[in-house]
């Protein structure tokens, strides 16, 4: 039998250029590509006009990302939310005004945003029981699905999107969206060239000169899931040639007080300038909203920032009408990953990126979190300021609307709602559950049986319950 011989560099060169001309043409066949699907701005565009607040209990939510797991978890919160009473034979639920979403939690946010609650009822059925992985594409020993990795990301409209828009949301727009006056639902993404958070609202889309009310549902919620590599990002146009109206005139940076909010105003002033600059090109690509902040509140930073007045985001109508207001933080995130301790190898170079990204985002959530906090602190005493410093006829006709109106009589709750809520048991099994869009039942039960109960046990919510219930 003749020895084996080593391949000549000749021959591994002519075997190399062999197979990476076999990946490139692979890549040329099915590279990962999402065409933008915005519209330019409209002269009379569609715009929600919410409605006044019918009572002055307000309730916000925000809902982390997390696949299924996050969205059956805020099911789960939202169905608790029912079983709390409110004034006049109303729960909880129906003061809900608004929600702030990122990734799973936004196909939750969405979905009430459409239906309402009268429709939550077939969201287990049309949304949490669905395989939403039939489509996707996972293995890597392809060689089509590895140069689609390199190209952007494994998956594309064709796998994601597209499920979501036939069987989600069925075609549904912002417009649909607009039609229910409240709750007001942002829908959170990643701008990853400008490291900011994007949220879906009819701001962001002025900025960029585009027509929020005819883009699809599907496409959002897909921008808000589309985690790095897995999936493509979701691609945005800007269309400068189509706006109305220019920007506000802003100061320039270095007029600026430096304070802790400097850095933060600076980047945003420089994305709005490129919004609307096309030698600063014409696209933005998005992806998963956890990358920013995977509870969805660093948009509400943003916008606190931007808007620069003492209520807003809240509207001015809401803010000196509302008497109390509850903001739950929902997080379905995972506890410690791995089992790496117990020995001296390893992990895998694919396990460690995976925790890295994971460490990321959840870092960056303990620190939302407790930045908000304060921050709600701060928005709470400027609306009062605000209120207090109302014209007297303004005040007057306030007292004609509502006898027990006074203009410091305003407060802000918050709470969190999570896994850590729960007997330690029942926290482990569930961070266990990982982040797919295709789960068993009896997790899904597990899950939203799970978030009544916390929300059910929940200091801050009864307490919060009970003095809407007393007129307090």
């Amino acid at each position: 039998m003749p020895e084996a011989t080593l391949p000549s560099h000749a021959t591994l060169g002519r075997r190399l250029l062999l197979a990476l001309a076999a990946l490139l043409l692979a890549a040329c066949a099915g590279s990962p590509l999402n065409p933008p699907r915005n519209k330019p701005a409209v002269a009379e565009p569609v715009r929600r006009v919410p409605g006044a607040l019918d009572s002055d209990t307000f309730v916000a939510l925000s809902f982390s990302g997390g696949g299924l797991r996050a969205a059956a978890f805020a099911q789960g919160v939202l169905e608790g939310l029912k079983d709390q009473p409110s004034a006049r034979d109303r729960s909880l639920l129906d003061e809900v005004s608004f929600i702030t979403s990122v990734s799973g939690g936004s196909l939750t946010a969405a979905y009430f945003g459409l239906h309402g609650p009268a429709g939550m009822g077939e969201f287990r059925n049309k949304v949490l029981q669905r395989d939403g992985e039939a489509g996707l594409r996972f293995s890597l020993l392809n060689p089509t699905n590895l140069m689609r990795l390199f190209a952007g990301g494994l998956n594309d409209r064709s796998n994601l999107n597209d499920w979501l828009d036939r069987d989600v949301f069925r075609g549904a727009t912002f417009a649909d969206l607009f039609r229910r006056q409240r709750p007001v639902v942002w829908i959170n993404a990643s701008n990853t060239q400008y490291r900011l958070a994007f949220a879906f609202h009819e701001r962001a889309f002025d900025a960029i000169c585009s027509d929020l009310a005819s883009f699809p549902v599907s496409e959002a919620v897909a921008a808000s899931m589309a985690v790095p590599l897995f999936f493509a990002p979701v691609v945005l146009e800007k269309f400068p040639e189509a706006c109305p109206t220019p920007l506000p005139a802003a100061a320039p940076p270095r007029d600026m007080v430096r304070d802790d909010q400097y850095r933060l105003r600076l980047a945003l002033q420089r994305a709005l300038r490129d919004f609307r600059d096309p030698k600063a090109g014409r696209y933005l690509k998005l992806v998963d909203g956890g990358v920013t902040d995977n509870l969805g509140l660093v948009s509400i930073l943003q916008s606190r920032v931007l808007l620069n007045t003492p209520y807003g985001p809240i509207s001015e109508r809401d803010a000196v009408s509302m008497r109390r207001t509850l903001f739950i933080v929902v997080d379905a995130g995972q506890g410690p990953s791995g089992d790496w301790g117990r020995e001296v190898a390893g992990p895998s170079g694919l396990d460690i990126a995976t925790a890295a990204v994971d460490t990321a985002i959840e870092s960056t959530m303990r620190m939302s979190y407790a930045y908000f906090v304060p921050m709600v602190r701060n928005w709470e005493r400027d609306i009062v300021t605000y209120r207090c410093s109302l014209p007297d006829d303004r005040k007057a006709a306030l007292v004609a609307l509502n006898p027990d109106w006074r203009c410091e009589d305003i407060h802000f709750d918050v709470t969190q709602i999570s896994f850590a809520d729960l007997p330690e048991a029942e926290e482990a099994a569930l961070n266990a559950i990982p982040t797919r869009l295709k789960l068993p039942a009896e997790q899904i039960d597990q899950l939203v049986a799970a978030a009544r109960r916390a929300v059910a046990a929940d200091a801050v919510v009864r307490r919060f319950a009970a003095k809407v219930q007393r007129g307090e």
